[in-house]
C-alpha cells in the first residue's frame, strides 16, 4: 500500500514514518562502508540523519553524516515536488569524507560562494581542478553513482511513480547523466550547440585560449575540461536552467560519453 506520492504527503506523516521514507534512496554500500546504525543514530545517541522536512513544505534536504560532528555530509540531497506530483532532484552530492578538501564553497572569509555562481574562490578552484575534481566539488565523490540511482529508483517506486527529474548543475553532471539513462525535458539543443562549440573549428574551442587555467586547449577533448571552461564562463551565460528525467530501470550505458572523454 502506498501511503504517500509526493514529498508534500510524506512531509505531513509523523517524522518516524519520514526517516523510514527518506531512509529509502542511501545506498545500502554507504551503511556497509561506513559501519552506518541502521537507525542512523550513533552509540551516544547523535543523530547522524538530520531532515529539514516541515509539514507542509513541499520539498526535503536531507544531510546524512558519516559521523557525529563530521566537516561535511556523507551524503547531501534536496529534493522538491513538480507542479503535478513528481519527484525532481534539485542537487544530490556524496562526498568521500577521508579525501581531502577543497574550500571551493566559501571565500577565505567564510562567505558561501553558492556552488561559484556568485564569487569564486579561485585558488581553491585551480587546485581541486588540478587534484581531478570537476566543477563544485569539495572533496572526491565516492563513485557510487551507479547504487545512487538504483537505491533512489527503488524510492521513487515506494512513492507510486516510474519516472523523476533531476537538475544538473554543471556539464559533467549533464554528459554523466546521459551514460546513465537519463534524457533532457529542456537544454538538450544547446548542450548539441556546446558539443559543437568544442569542436576543432568550434567557437568555444577558439576561446580556450590560455587567459585563465580554467581554458587550456586540451579541455575541448575532456568533459572535465569543458565542464571548468563552461564553469569559468566561457559560454557567456549561465549554465543553468537544464532539467533532466529517466523513467525507472530504463536502460543506461554507464561507459558511455558521446562528447569526448572524463
Amino acid at each position: 500500500m502506498i501511503e504517500a506520492r509526493s514529498i508534500s504527503a510524506v512531509n505531513h506523516l509523523p517524522l518516524e514514518r519520514k526517516v523510514s521514507i527518506y531512509k529509502r534512496f542511501i545506498p545500502a554500500e554507504l551503511f556497509d562502508r561506513y559501519n552506518l546504525p541502521p537507525d542512523l543514530i550513533d552509540s551516544k545517541g547523535n543523530k547522524l540523519l538530520n531532515l529539514r522536512c516541515r509539514p507542509g513544505s513541499t520539498d526535503v534536504v536531507v544531510d546524512l553524516r558519516h559521523e557525529a560532528g563530521a566537516q561535511d555530509p556523507l551524503l547531501y540531497a534536496h529534493l522538491t515536488d513538480t507542479m503535478n506530483g513528481q519527484i525532481h532532484v534539485l542537487l544530490y552530492i556524496l562526498n568521500d569524507p577521508d579525501s581531502p578538501r577543497f574550500d571551493v564553497d566559501c571565500m577565505p572569509d567564510g562567505t558561501p560562494t553558492e556552488f561559484g555562481s556568485f564569487r569564486r574562490n579561485i585558488p581553491e578552484e585551480v587546485r581541486a581542478m588540478e587534484a581531478g575534481l570537476a566543477p563544485g566539488q569539495i572533496r572526491r565523490g565516492l563513485r557510487l553513482l551507479r547504487h545512487s540511482i538504483d537505491a533512489f529508483e527503488q524510492f521513487v517506486v515506494s512513492l507510486g511513480h516510474e519516472v523523476y527529474f533531476v537538475d544538473p548543475l554543471a556539464y559533467h553532471n549533464a554528459i554523466t547523466f546521459e551514460g546513465y539513462g537519463f534524457a533532457y525535458q529542456q537544454g538538450r539543443r544547446r548542450m548539441e550547440d556546446i558539443n559543437a562549440g568544442f569542436q576543432i573549428n568550434g567557437d568555444l574551442t577558439s576561446r580556450l585560449d590560455r587567459s585563465t587555467p580554467f581554458r587550456q586547449p586540451e579541455f575541448r577533448d575532456s568533459i572535465r575540461g569543458r565542464s571548468w571552461a563552461i564553469h569559468d564562463g566561457i559560454l557567456g551565460v549561465p549554465y543553468s536552467d537544464y532539467v533532466m528525467y529517466k523513467k525507472v530501470d530504463h536502460s543506461a550505458n554507464v561507459n558511455t560519453f558521446p562528447n569526448g572523454s572524463w
